[in-house]
């Protein structure tokens, strides 16, 4: 007589292979997607290879009856296994890093100021540096925006702590703070953060729709990102606040 509980194990056995294979290419698509922020010696087969592992651990401990789609739960499970393995190679500079939270900080004291969105040339003026030296700071701390947009630890210092990670993915009141604050970008901003995140094109494609160089893409991406990180900080500290 055959045993129900082996019987069980094997077919969950088989399913949890098949959502592994089945996903393979979600794992190449994030790791391209990701690719396009890193300097160019960084390997994307590196990166396809992590998350392989990131994809493997989410068919080992995907549940079904939580609610979430299984493409859902993968794809946080491989950008998170990606991004981990970026922090722990800290190849964002200290130097980077200090400028991109001088760079939100501006933009936070300016729009604080005025209560309104911050123009290029209003920021600019707050750091005390030129246009064209603003626009090259722009592309320095881009490096530093490669975590994704629904990453609540993009909006504070970078952490490694996974479980923190998955919370605040999965905390909608955070998703819905995001949306709010994305929604009040400048419409370039936002075209680019649409773009960019919600249909997976690079700099060049969206450079291509919007009639811009790659290198303004760049600049506009950074500073949507770095506008968005203001704003979510100062969300965090409202409720916190309360």
């Amino acid at each position: 007589m055959s045993n129900p509980a082996a019987q069980y194990e094997m077919h969950e056995y088989l399913s949890r292979d098949k959502l592994f294979e089945d996903h393979l290419p979600l794992v190449k698509i994030i790791a391209h997607h990701i690719s396009v922020r890193l300097p160019p010696d960084k390997c994307v087969e590196d990166l396809i290879q992590v998350g392989m592992i990131g994809l493997l651990e989410a068919a080992r401990t995907y549940e079904p009856n939580q609610g979430a789609e299984f493409k859902s739960y993968a794809s946080i499970r491989i950008r998170g296994a990606i991004l981990d393995e970026l922090r722990r190679e800290t190849w964002v500079p200290r130097s980077v890093q200090q400028k991109s939270r001088r760079l939100s900080q501006a933009i936070q004291d300016v729009e604080n100021r005025l209560g309104r969105t911050a123009t290029d040339k209003e920021i600019a003026a707050e750091l005390e540096i030129s246009m064209e030296e603003y626009g090259e700071l722009l592309e320095t701390v881009a490096s530093c925006t490669v975590f994704s947009l629904d990453d609540d630890n993009t909006f504070s210092e970078p952490s490694t702590g996974e479980d923190e990670t998955l919370l605040g993915l999965h905390d909608e009141s955070v998703k819905k703070t995001l949306a709010e604050a994305i929604g009040k970008l400048p419409e370039q901003e936002k075209m680019v953060v649409v773009l960019y995140y919600d249909y997976g094109m690079n700099l060049r494609e969206i450079g291509e729709v919007l009639n811009v160089s790659e290198s303004r893409v760049c600049q506009i991406h950074s500073q949507a990102t770095s506008r968005l990180r203001t704003k979510m900080r100062n969300s965090k500290v409202a409720e916190e606040d309360l």
